[in-house]
């Protein structure tokens, strides 16, 4: 086991801590890839044969130094690539390092639900299991020109290397700040689909405002969800072309959140995230017709100009995005 999946415990306001949490990890390794919003994946085998400890011992370190030095708890998983360690992860709790063995990520991944493998939608998960294909082993077992044809040559490909514990990924090094996020907390374990979609405009609203103060346009928006027991479910997409106009991120926010399928799910808050920022005056933008969406743009850049002369209250982000 070389590879930790770590979820920090943040508060609805402390995002802002994680780039010293990555730093926390970086003091074992360099290889860190963040994951926003409160997460990231580390590669330890350096760290192994240099501290002379297991990636398990390790983590319960770094999980002692982030409650003592940032008051910060953190579940984490512990697996041969970053598919077992993220996987790992849904079966941790603070304290508790779930981790998966090099020579039993089969049997690890043989009982889990097929919707529960990273990069495996609900669309997806709905055709495989009309089919039977309910659970990973089932998965595994197939044969492999069934999967193709059921989802598609590569994607057929992909799942059956997956289900059959090939993990193909490796830890990027990246860096957090080339993302802006914003969260949206509920008072209460939120129900209505209508107020999380009321959330989404409002995040969206405020991104597209931060990313034109700083004359920037992001390609990819990233979704996180967080439920009342907890867990969480993250969706990315990337966007058409760049850009940093609130509607288009807002349409983009709502067929992320669409394609959860959420039922009465009980949401304790929404994260949407820009990513992959660029320079806006090298970004193209595609020219169209629609006086409506003129208009709104329009409007965009008299209340950018209104913000940055009275401050970013003078305007709620989010009323542009509707």
């Amino acid at each position: 086991m070389t590879i930790l999946c770590v979820r920090f415990q943040l508060s609805s306001t402390g995002e802002a801590a994680l780039p010293a949490l990555l730093g926390l990890l970086e003091e074992f390794t360099p290889v860190v890839e963040a994951l926003p919003p409160d997460g990231a994946l580390a590669d330890l085998r350096g760290a192994e044969r240099y501290f002379g400890r297991t990636a398990v011992e390790l983590a319960s370190v770094i999980r002692v130094r982030a409650l003592a030095l940032h008051g910060v708890d953190c579940v984490i998983g512990a697996g041969p690539g970053p598919m077992s360690a993220r996987m790992a992860l849904r079966g941790a709790r603070p304290g508790v390092t779930c981790a998966v063995p090099e020579d039993g990520v089969r049997e690890f991944l043989a009982e889990r639900p097929v919707v529960a493998l990273p990069g495996v939608g609900t669309a997806t998960a709905r055709t495989l299991c009309e089919y039977g294909l309910d659970t990973l082993g089932r998965v595994a077992a197939a044969p492999l020109s069934t999967l193709q044809r059921l989802v598609g040559a590569k994607a057929g490909r992909d799942l059956h290397e997956k289900a059959n514990g090939v993990d193909r990924g490796r830890v990027v090094p990246n860096a957090v700040s080339r993302s802006l996020a914003t969260e949206r907390p509920f008072g209460r374990d939120e129900l209505d689909p209508d107020r999380h979609r009321r959330a989404l405009l409002s995040a969206a609203g405020e991104l597209g405002a931060r990313l034109r103060a700083v004359e920037k346009v992001c390609r990819t928006l990233t979704l996180t969800v967080r439920y009342a027991d907890r867990s969480s479910t993250t969706r990315s997409r990337t966007l058409q072309e760049p850009t940093a106009h609130s509607a288009a991120l807002t349409r983009t926010a709502y067929g992320l959140y669409e394609a959860l399928g959420l039922q009465r799910a009980r949401v304790r808050a929404i994260v949407l995230r820009a990513e992959a920022l660029g320079p806006a005056d090298q970004a193209s933008h595609q020219l169209t017709f629609d006086p409506v969406d003129e208009k709104v743009r329009l409007i965009e850049e008299v209340a950018d100009r209104v913000r940055a002369k009275f401050g970013p209250g003078a305007l709620k982000p989010g009323t542009l995005a509707a």
